[in-house]
C-alpha cells in the first residue's frame, strides 16, 4: 500500500514593508494559512518590520562611529527575529501550528565574512521534521551562523537569498518573492509614467536589472535561483492578479527594464590599484572598476563614515540610469539609440559603458527621472506588451 500523497513545499519571502506593523502581519499570516489550505507545506522567510534594521544601525553608530562587524551582525539579526516569532503567533492564532527559527537553527551555514556573508551549505533538517509534522515554519532571513558557530548577516536584501538557497534544499516547488508592488516593471513605475508589468522575464534579464539597482529582486539571489534552477515568483503581498513569473530558460534578447540608481559613490585615483586595495580592505562592495575611477554601492557598507581614504579621493555621491539586456554582444544600433534619446533630451552625460548585459549612463542627479523617461521611450516603449 502507498503512503500518503507527499505535499509540495511552497517558499514565500516577505520584505520589511510587508510585516511593517501587527496589522500587516496578520494579513501576512492569513495569505500563508490561505497556501497551506491549498495544499502546500509552507516555509515564510520574513525581513525585519519596516525600517528596524536601519534604526538599529543608527543606535549602533550614535555609540561609535565605526562598530565591529561581529556586534553589527549580533544586533541587526535581532529585526527578523521580533518578525518570525509575531508572525508564528499570528500564523497560530488563525488555528495552524507554526514554529519559528532563527537562521542558524534553520541549517544556514556561512563563511566568516560579517555583514555581506555567503552561505557554504544549507541543511535544513529541523525545517523538514517540522514540516513532516504538520507545521508551517516561519524562518528569520538575512542571517545565517558561520562555521565557527558566530552570528552572521547576508547583506542588504538577504532574505531574498535564504528563500532562495532554502528553496533549492527543500526542493520547494517555487520561491515566492512578496511585496508591496504586483511584480516586476519595466522602470520604477513611480518615476517613468510608461512602465509596465512583465507576466514573464527570463532569470538572466532579471539578473540583469538587479545589478543596476533594481528594488525588487537581490542579485544574488537571482544568480542563486539561476544556477539551482529554481522558478521565482514576483508578486504582492496584499494578493490580487498577477505577478512575474522568472523561468529559467532564456527568452529572446531584448531591452527588458531601466533601472536607476542613486545609492553609489565614486571614488578617484592616479593608483587605481592601491585604492582598489584600500575599498576591498575597508569592506566596500564594489561596483565598478575602471582607469583611475571605482564605482562603490553603499547600501552593504557599514563602515563608510569611517573610511577615508589615502591613494585617491571621493568624488561623491552619484546616480546611473541604466538598460538592462540579455544580449552575447553589445548591440550597436541600440546603443547609438540610447545616446540620441539621451541627446535630444537634453541630458548631460558624465560617463557611459556597454556591455552584452546593460548600458550604464551616469548621469546628474536632477536628470535621472528625464534620462529614464527617454530609455524606456526609445529602447521599450510598446514594445514589450506586458512580456
Amino acid at each position: 500500500m502507498s503512503g500518503p500523497l507527499q505535499q509540495s513545499v511552497v517558499v514565500q519571502k516577505y520584505g520589511g514593508s510587508s510585516v511593517a506593523d501587527l496589522d500587516k502581519i496578520k494579513a501576512v499570516a492569513a495569505r500563508i494559512v490561505a497556501t497551506r489550505d491549498a495544499g502546500h507545506q509552507v516555509v515564510a522567510v520574513v525581513s525585519a518590520m519596516g525600517n528596524t534594521t536601519n534604526e538599529l544601525l543608527g543606535l549602533a553608530r550614535q555609540l561609535s562611529p565605526a562598530p565591529g562587524r561581529r556586534e553589527l551582525d549580533m544586533l541587526i539579526s535581532v529585526g527578523e527575529r521580533i518578525s518570525m516569532a509575531l508572525l508564528s503567533m499570528a500564523v497560530n492564532d488563525l488555528g495552524a501550528p507554526a514554529v519559528s527559527f532563527t537562521g542558524s537553527q534553520s541549517g544556514i551555514i556561512t563563511d566568516e565574512s560579517h555583514s555581506a556573508a555567503q552561505i557554504v551549505a544549507v541543511r535544513p533538517q529541523r525545517i523538514q521534521a517540522a514540516l513532516q509534522a504538520g507545521n508551517v515554519v516561519i524562518v528569520a532571513g538575512f542571517q545565517g551562523v558561520s562555521r565557527d558557530k558566530e552570528v552572521t548577516t547576508l547583506g542588504r536584501g538577504g532574505t531574498d537569498l535564504s528563500a532562495v538557497a532554502l528553496a533549492a534544499a527543500l526542493k520547494a516547488e517555487w520561491c515566492e518573492i512578496c511585496s508591496d508592488v504586483d511584480g516586476i516593471y519595466t522602470a520604477d513605475p513611480r518615476q517613468v509614467s510608461a512602465a509596465k508589468r512583465m507576466d514573464t522575464l527570463s532569470v538572466d534579464e532579471v539578473l540583469a536589472m538587479a545589478r543596476q539597482g533594481a528594488k525588487v529582486l537581490q542579485a544574488d539571489a537571482v544568480a542563486l535561483a539561476k544556477r539551482l534552477g529554481i522558478e521565482l515568483l514576483a508578486t504582492r503581498t496584499s494578493g490580487g492578479d498577477g505577478g512575474t513569473r522568472i523561468q529559467v530558460p532564456p527568452l529572446p534578447p531584448r531591452v527588458s527594464g531601466i533601472t536607476i540608481d542613486e545609492q553609489l559613490e565614486v571614488f578617484a585615483s592616479q593608483d587605481t590599484t592601491a585604492l582598489f586595495q584600500e575599498l576591498v580592505q575597508a569592506g566596500a562592495p564594489i561596483r565598478s572598476v575602471s582607469p583611475g575611477l571605482i564605482t562603490v554601492d553603499l547600501r552593504n557598507w557599514h563602515d563608510r563614515a569611517a573610511f577615508v581614504p589615502t591613494s585617491g579621493h571621493s568624488q561623491g555621491p552619484t546616480c546611473q540610469v541604466s538598460a538592462a539586456m540579455c544580449h552575447v554582444q553589445v548591440d550597436g544600433v541600440l546603443t547609438l539609440e540610447a545616446l540620441n534619446a539621451l541627446r535630444i533630451a537634453g541630458i548631460r552625460l558624465l560617463s557611459w559603458q556597454a556591455s552584452g548585459e546593460s548600458m550604464v549612463f551616469r548621469v546628474p542627479a536632477d536628470q535621472a527621472q528625464a534620462a529614464a523617461e527617454a530609455l524606456h521611450t526609445a529602447l521599450i516603449g510598446d514594445s514589450l506588451q506586458g512580456g
